[in-house]
Parts: structure tokens; sequence; C-alpha cells
């Protein structure tokens, strides 16, 4: 709860993906890709029930045993390529009722930390908006974008009588990272997006920024888990962060 309103966390994970097959239960430093985003919402301060929204049994069974609650089974039909992760939101509404902001969190952001969820919810309640994301800054401006033709020829993304040639003269770009979606939900029922006018955004560094999508994306997440797990314990803690009795 954050100021007097209940939270609930939805966690979104189908059987299938094309990118990289059965992702949500691929091991990565030594965990299911869906058991980090289980515990840092298990470790935010504000989320007062954790959901799973699946299809599959295993990956049912998967969360239930890393403590995930699984209240329902996803319809078939909110299970396909084409689904959004509007429309599974919008069912875990219908299915769960009684609560006043709804957080998404993507199981393919597995170095989002407990802090940035709840820094998401801070950001939003304090900047009086009902919708709040995370975002991080991108390393290359979009006027240093190009299209290319069939002749391969380039023509820039964003056309510009006097371009920045520095990384230091262009101005900071931010896109959205996928990890934390946050919302009021009488408002997000109306309006059927956590994006619009009134959204703020909560920034994330690039490092736990990584969205998993292709085998690439996995390689490096786990590069970067066993990094993190090897410095809390050279301090002695343990890989969540807990310090060892």
């Amino acid at each position: 709860m954050i100021e007097g309103s209940s939270v609930l966390a939805v966690i979104p994970a189908r059987g299938g993906s094309k990118g990289v097959p059965r992702k949500n239960l691929r091991e990565v430093a030594g965990k299911p890709l869906l058991a980090w985003t289980i515990e840092a919402g298990r470790a935010s301060r504000y989320i007062d029930r954790l959901v799973l929204s699946s299809e599959d049994p295993e990956i049912i069974d998967v969360a239930k045993r890393w403590g995930c609650e699984v209240p329902f089974v996803r319809p078939e039909a909110l299970a396909r390529d084409e689904t959004s992760a509007m429309d599974t939101v919008l069912h875990a509404l219908n299915e769960i009722e009684g609560f006043d902001y709804v957080v998404l969190l993507q199981p393919t952001s597995p170095l989002r930390l407990a802090e940035d969820i709840d820094r998401c919810l801070e950001t939003c309640l304090g900047c009086g908006s009902w919708a709040g994301v995370t975002v991080t800054q991108v390393d290359k401006s979009p006027f240093w974008m190009y299209r290319l033709d069939e002749r391969m020829r380039l023509s820039p993304l964003l056309p510009s009588a006097k371009p920045p040639l520095r990384r230091q003269e262009s101005e900071a770009v931010y896109v959205l990272n996928g990890a934390v979606y946050a919302a009021e939900i009488k408002r997000l029922r109306a309006v059927r997006s956590f994006l619009s006018s009134d959204t703020v955004a909560s920034v994330m560094p690039r490092e736990r920024s990584i969205d998993i999508d292709t085998e690439f994306d996995l390689w490096l997440a786990e590069l970067l888990l066993r990094e993190r797990n090897r410095r809390h314990v050279a301090r002695g803690e343990t890989p969540d962060g807990e310090c060892h009795t």
C-alpha cells in the first residue's frame, strides 16, 4: 500500500515465445527468468498482492514454487502472439477486484529491482499523475539514426538543418524499458493504456534495463546478474542483498 492506496501487481507470462522459445522458464544466473521478477515484486514495499497471469501449466507451477500467487488461469484466447499486455492486465483486473493501483511487471526485465518498482509508484503519486512508467536514457541521439532504401542509401530518421555533431551537444532522450508500468485502475480501465499526456517517467540505469527478446539478451543478462551476485557476496550479503547471519 502506498499513501493509503492498495496495489495489485500482475506478472504476464505466456508459454509461447517466438524469439526465445519458452524464455520465461529459461535459466538465467541460476534461476528461471520468471523468478527474478517474482523476487523483485515480493520485495516491493508497496505491492499488496502479486499474481501471475498464464495459460501454461509449467509456468504456473514454477511461479507457485517461487512464491507467486496464481488465482486464475489465463484463457488460451488471451495467450496468442497478437494478445496485448493491456488485454492481459484488464483480464486480471476483471478476475481480481478491490485494488486502487495496478503494476505490470514483465518477466523479460530480470535486472529490475524492488526499488525500481517502488520509485515508479512514488513518482506517479508524488507528481500527482494517474500513471507512471520506467524509462532509460538512450546512448545515441535519434538525429544520428537513418533509414535505408532499397539501394542501401541513407535518409535521416529526423531531418534537421543542424543535427548535433557531438554526443555532449545532443539533448537527453529516453526510451521505455518495459520494466515497470503503474496506473490507477479506475483511469486505466477508461483509457486502456499506461501511456497518455499525463504519464510520468521514472528513470532506470541502462544496466538494469535489459529487455529479454533474443539469445544475446539472455547472455548479457546472465553476465550482469552473476556480477551483481558476486558483488553482494563480496560485501558479505546474500544475492538478494540481505546480510549473512
